[in-house]
């Protein structure tokens, strides 16, 4: 029986370490293609994760910006209202103080925030100006007429005043009568205040307002002794406020405990009013006003349309070269765009809302600027991306590659961007800030773009959606480019290996 020399002949050691070996460099590809594909897929995973947080972020956004016109505040210029510029004077005919003008800036502040207006602005100009912008105001006068009284609370017995005239009108009912310098002697002034409220006057049959105010010890002793004294023959007390007679009520029954109703058939607005001036204290100097600037609507609406315009033209002219340059990768651009939009208004309504945040045209500028800017940071990336494909290698580690050299170079970018933002908001003042604002946070909605939607999308594309259809995104030529790049590297190498062996 004739056997088989294949079988008959025994294996030499060399040939059983190759036969071994090479089935364990089998057994080796398999076992790191098993681990690449769950590798891939952890990763895939990873970067579905991501763009779930980030879909709840954009709907989170979403709600928050919705409507725009009415969750994200306007300034003066866009929305219209005051602008008015206060001077100030001592009655002494000295200078203002610093301290003086820090004080009365500050107390004018909180007047004008106490008048329910949003995002008003109020600035020191000069050593003895203060400018007011109030948005959405329409009468220069009645804001004024509040925020610049020097706020001089008397508690004065009519009993005291020498004005025979000013008596004669205040007998008469005639309301806020004036006094004369040097005719009256207040018992008590307005800085035994504790606090005041605003509520409906109980003796009042019109459904008129009071102020009641709450005094100090001290002031509730005093207002005791005079109310006692003034009780059995029904004196009165002349409340006056700057010089002027708000009401004159006559003492009914002494009033022990503190407790003191201003009254004067105040209107809600009028009650409201002195209470702001009693609240804020006695302004150091006395202001008036030089000059007064009424902001239409309109003009500011038309500013706002137009800004609006340009940026959904710019926005426009993008996408074309977008789909023209990129063609599918284009896609990724217009998502990032979009991501970046509703995160940037969902954060200018956010702010808004806290009161710290009011778009004015030059924040407009801002926005449109760092729009550009988020397109740019957008290309970076796919360039980058389509340079490593040409570079040869594989569309997944182009994507991995491309991402993060490009955001790297994006970050380079954003980081002087950011600075120079920075410096106008901090240091420059007006309406300057508000574009170093609006750009600061254009740059860091950026930033959340880009990690949590610019690399993770890509990635993920990348993974195999790329490689299958390179046409409709655009990298059919980079590989075509890529498979040239290695032909000739390889027809280089076997030349030269040729070469040597023939020698």
């Amino acid at each position: 029986m004739a056997r088989d020399k294949s079988s008959s002949t025994s294996k030499t050691g060399v040939d059983r370490w190759n036969s071994n070996e090479g089935a364990s460099s089998k057994s080796a590809r398999k076992t790191r293609r098993g681990g690449n594909n769950r590798r891939r897929s952890t990763q895939g995973r990873g970067h579905m994760f991501t763009l779930l947080a980030l879909a709840a972020l954009l709907i989170a956004s979403a709600v928050g910006f919705i409507p725009p016109a009415e969750r994200i505040t306007q300034g003066l210029d866009i929305r219209g209202g005051v602008s008015v510029i206060l001077t100030a004077t001592k009655t002494d005919g000295t200078a203002p103080t610093a301290d003086d003008m820090a004080t009365a800036t500050a107390i004018v502040q909180n007047r004008v925030n106490a008048l329910g207006a949003a995002e008003t602005s109020v600035q020191q100009q000069g050593t003895n100006s203060i400018l007011v912008q109030i948005p959405g105001a329409t009468n220069a006068d009645t804001a004024i007429e509040t925020i610049g009284r020097t706020g001089h609370l008397e508690f004065v017995r009519l009993d005291a005043i020498g004005d025979a005239d000013a008596l004669a009108k205040i007998s008469a009912g005639t309301s806020d009568v004036k006094l004369k310098e040097g005719t009256y002697t207040a018992f008590m002034d307005g800085s035994s205040i504790r606090n005041s409220a605003v509520a409906q006057a109980t003796t009042s049959a019109t459904g008129a307002y009071a102020v009641n105010v709450s005094l100090d010890s001290d002031g509730a002793k005093t207002f005791a002794d005079v109310t006692t004294e003034l009780a059995p023959t029904h004196g009165q007390i002349a409340i006056v406020l700057d010089g002027v007679v708000n009401s004159a009520p006559a003492v009914q029954t002494a009033i022990t405990d503190g407790n003191v109703s201003i009254t004067g058939n105040f209107s809600l607005e009028e009650a409201k009013a002195l209470k702001t001036v009693l609240d804020s204290g006695s302004l150091p100097v006395t202001l008036s006003y030089s000059e007064s600037r009424v902001v239409g609507p309109t003009l500011g609406q038309d500013s706002l349309r137009q800004g609006v315009f340009a940026i959904a033209i710019g926005g426009a002219i993008v996408v074309a070269y977008l789909f023209f340059f990129y063609q599918g990768l284009g896609l990724l651009t217009m998502g990032s765009l979009a991501v970046f939009g509703i995160i940037y208004l969902g954060l200018l309504a956010l702010l808004s809302r806290m009161g710290s945040f009011a778009l004015t045209l030059p924040g407009l500028a801002g926005v449109v600027l760092t729009t550009g800017s988020a397109a740019d940071s957008s290309i970076l990336v796919l360039e980058r991306f389509r340079e490593e494909i040409r570079m040869g290698r594989s569309v997944r580690n182009a994507a991995i590659g491309g991402t993060k050299e490009g955001i790297s170079t994006s970050l380079d970018a954003d980081a002087v961007q950011l600075v120079t933002a920075l410096a106008l908001f901090f240091m420059a003042v007006g309406p300057v800030k508000g574009f170093g604002l609006t750009t600061a946070l254009g740059i860091l909605c950026d930033l959340v773009t880009m990690f949590l939607f610019k690399a993770p999308a890509l990635r993920l594309l990348g993974m195999g959606t790329i490689q299958k259809h390179p046409r409709f995104w655009g990298i059919a030529s980079d590989l075509a480019e890529a498979e040239e790049t290695l032909g000739a590297s390889a027809s280089d190498v076997q030349t030269k290996k040729g070469g040597v062996a023939h020698a």
